[in-house]
């Protein structure tokens, strides 16, 4: 992202070769703050990995090329040593990119969006906090760029080395005022769940279930939807390619319903390029016939969700908690998802507490929220009829029989219960 202020950062060190690499590591080792972060081509490719290292000191600036550099140890001992405090800005997917690439396990990290949310900052993208803080503007010029395709530029490189260069001042300014604020003590409880943050390889044969419109497909059409995401991530496996790129789930689920039979069927259907059309054509074809051909019993279906036993407190148990939780929000110039998401508030409604020992008990909740909340979430319940058990849609099932359906979930799910609190993957977002 390339910067424009009054005196420009010194240029980074670009390291494509295991001498630069080895060099410029021994010469930070005694660094005890690091700023990192990576770049992927999840837009561009099949199977995401890194593709760029960018790495910053209050010295030294530098981008690792791990396509040249294949195993930069010297690195991993500093990310994992808890001498050193390692400085992200939105850490997840560059904690699991790390886990998945190198089997590194980051310690002692300060995540700058993560703190910029505790201190209530509504626009807290990286771009927004270093316009705010220091008058850097960050462009969008490279931000779709395929980061594994060689040579790159030193227009890109430049833009790449930007997300490094201003984190450690960044991080000193946020920190500042996290202990003025009494803070600081929330953001270490979260920096340290992101610990354990790790990639998690996705199930396989389910993945066609979770495809938004899937549900509206008969067990016929989602005979015919399984075998041509098959179809697919075989192709965008040896293309090395994005999924999207090669059919868009769009076009699956029309093909899936329209079940064509012939090359002319084919072209009527939208949004095939005239490449996978004329090439890969006859493929097609043959996964909607095997579709075609699954027999009646061994149609694929949604699994059954379990029964509920309902308990038709539960809504008034969350509205209660909801208002507690939305009046200390505004108190404290919060979020109100960021204080405490809906999962975590309809984790207390289901554990119905009635004494603050036991919410202390209730492992979604974090100690900084049970401080500042459980006296209150507490007294809000004490005259709501606790109910039979559970509650409606989100309790424990009245049979153990039954699986229930797959959510939704990124292509690197959490292995370990990191600053997560809702479902679109936010740590703080509330429903």
């Amino acid at each position: 992202m390339t910067a424009s202020r009054k005196s420009e950062p010194t240029r980074p060190l670009f390291l494509d070769s295991p001498e630069a690499a080895d060099h410029f590591l021994s010469s930070i080792e005694t660094a005890r703050v690091l700023a990192i972060d990576t770049e992927g081509a999840s837009f561009h490719r099949y199977v995401d990995r890194i593709y760029l290292l960018q790495l910053s000191t209050d010295a030294h600036h530098a981008i690792l090329d791990p396509l040249k550099v294949a195993s930069p140890s010297r690195l991993g001992a500093l990310l994992e040593s808890r001498d050193v405090e390692v400085v992200f800005h939105d850490a997840d997917y560059d904690l699991r990119l790390l886990h998945q690439d190198y089997g590194w396990r980051v310690t002692n990290i300060f995540d700058t969006r993560v703190a910029a949310q505790l201190l209530g900052i509504k626009a807290f993208g990286l771009a927004a906090l270093l316009d705010s803080y220091f008058g850097v503007k960050l462009d969008k010029k490279h931000q779709r760029a395929d980061w594994s395709m060689r040579p790159l530029t030193a227009d890109m490189l430049d833009y790449a080395a930007q997300d490094t260069m201003h984190l450690l001042g960044l991080r000193e300014r946020l920190r500042s005022s996290l202990e003025q604020k009494g803070r600081w003590s929330w953001a270490q409880e979260e920096f340290n769940r992101l610990e354990g943050t790790q990639w998690q390889a996705e199930e396989d044969g389910s993945s066609f279930l979770r495809l938004k419109g899937a549900r509206d497909l008969s067990r016929r059409e989602l005979a015919l939807l399984r075998e041509l995401v098959a179809w697919r991530d075989g192709v965008a496996k040896g293309l090395d390619r994005s999924t999207f790129r090669v059919v868009t789930n769009d076009v699956l689920l029309e093909l899936s319903r329209r079940s064509p039979r012939t090359m002319e069927d084919l072209r009527s259907i939208k949004g095939i390029g005239r490449g996978i059309l004329e090439n890969r054509g006859g493929e097609i074809l043959e996964a909607v016939a095997r579709g075609r051909a699954v027999p009646d019993a061994d149609l694929p279906r949604f699994p059954k969700a379990p029964r509920w036993e309902r308990d038709p407190h539960f809504d008034e148990r969350v509205a209660r908690l909801k208002r507690v939780r939305d009046e200390a929000a505004a108190d404290l110039d919060l979020d109100p998802g960021v204080l405490c998401a809906r999962d975590r508030l309809e984790a207390v409604a289901r554990a119905k507490p009635r004494h603050i020992d036991e919410v202390r008990e209730i492992p979604e909740l974090r100690g900084w929220q049970i401080e500042l909340l459980g006296p209150a979430f507490v007294k809000s319940l004490r005259d709501v009829p606790n109910g039979e058990s559970g509650a409606a849609g989100a309790v424990t099932p009245a049979a153990a029989s039954g699986a229930s359906t797959p959510a939704a979930k990124p292509k690197a799910a959490a292995g370990s219960e990191a600053v997560t609190g809702d479902d679109e993957g936010s740590p703080y977002r509330d429903g």
